[in-house]
C-alpha cells in the first residue's frame, strides 16, 4: 500500500473523528447532516499549507480577511436551515465554498453569491473537481439576495450583520428559514427566522463570531 493509500485512510479517519467528536458529541443528531459532513473532504476547502488542521475544532484562513467556519458552526447552521431533498438554498458568502458543498448533499439546489471574485472562482474549481454540480455562484452582494432565482425555501449567510437584510426574508417561501448571525462586529447571536402567513418567527441559537457581512443592507467596506 503506497502513500497516497496511507494519506487517503488518514484524512478519512480525521473526518470520522470530527463528524463524532465535534459535532456529533455535541448534538447534531440528523443522519443525513452527518453523512454529508463524512463524505465532504473538508480539506480539498482549505490551503495546501492547513490541509493538515483541517478537520480541527476551528474556524482556518482562506485568504482576504475571510475563513472556512469552525465544523461544528457549520453543521449547527445546516441543521437550523433543515434542509430538505426538494429544497432550493440560497447561500451568502461563498467563502471557501465547503457550506456549499455540505448543502449541495442535502437539497436540491444551491444558490451562493460571493462579493470576492478570486474566492468565487476557487470555490467553483473546487465544487466541480468533487462532481458537486447543483451549485451556481455569482459575484455580487449579497445582502440584496438573488431576485431573479427566487424564492427559496431556505437562505443561509455566512457572515455577521448589523440587522437582517430585508430583501433576504422577502425572498423566502412560506414556511422558508433563514439562517443568520446577527450583532456587533466580533460577537452575534445566531438567529433563525421563519416566515409564516402570520408574520415571521425569531428563535436564537446562541453566540457566535463571524467576519463582517459587506454590502448595501450590511456593514459598509
Amino acid at each position: 500500500m503506497g502513500p497516497a493509500a496511507n494519506s487517503g485512510k488518514e484524512t478519512l479517519l480525521a473526518r470520522k473523528t470530527m463528524v463524532e467528536e465535534q459535532i456529533a458529541a455535541r448534538g447534531v443528531k440528523d443522519r443525513r447532516i452527518l453523512d454529508a459532513f463524512l463524505e465532504v473532504p473538508r480539506h480539498r476547502f482549505v490551503e495546501e499549507y492547513l490541509k493538515y488542521k483541517a478537520y480541527e475544532d476551528y474556524p482556518l484562513s482562506i485568504g482576504y480577511g475571510q475563513t472556512i467556519s469552525q465544523p461544528y458552526m457549520v453543521a449547527l447552521m445546516t441543521e437550523a436551515l433543515a434542509p430538505k431533498p426538494t429544497d432550493r438554498i440560497l447561500e451568502i458568502g461563498t467563502g471557501s465554498g465547503y457550506q456549499a458543498a455540505i448543502l449541495s448533499r442535502l437539497c436540491a439546489r444551491v444558490f451562493s453569491i460571493e462579493r470576492i471574485a478570486a474566492l468565487a472562482s476557487r470555490a467553483r474549481k473546487t465544487l466541480d473537481e468533487l462532481g458537486y454540480f447543483n451549485v451556481s455562484i455569482r459575484i455580487g452582494d449579497g445582502t440584496l439576495g438573488w431576485p431573479t432565482e427566487a424564492p427559496f425555501d431556505g437562505i443561509i449567510v455566512t457572515a455577521g450583520a448589523p440587522r437582517v437584510p430585508e430583501a433576504l426574508l422577502s425572498q423566502l417561501v412560506e414556511g422558508g428559514r433563514l439562517v443568520i448571525p446577527v450583532g456587533e462586529t466580533g460577537i452575534q447571536d445566531l438567529k433563525r427566522y421563519t416566515v409564516s402567513r402570520d408574520g415571521v418567527r425569531e428563535e436564537s441559537l446562541g453566540g457566535c463570531r463571524f467576519v463582517r457581512l459587506i454590502g448595501k443592507d450590511g456593514w459598509q467596506e
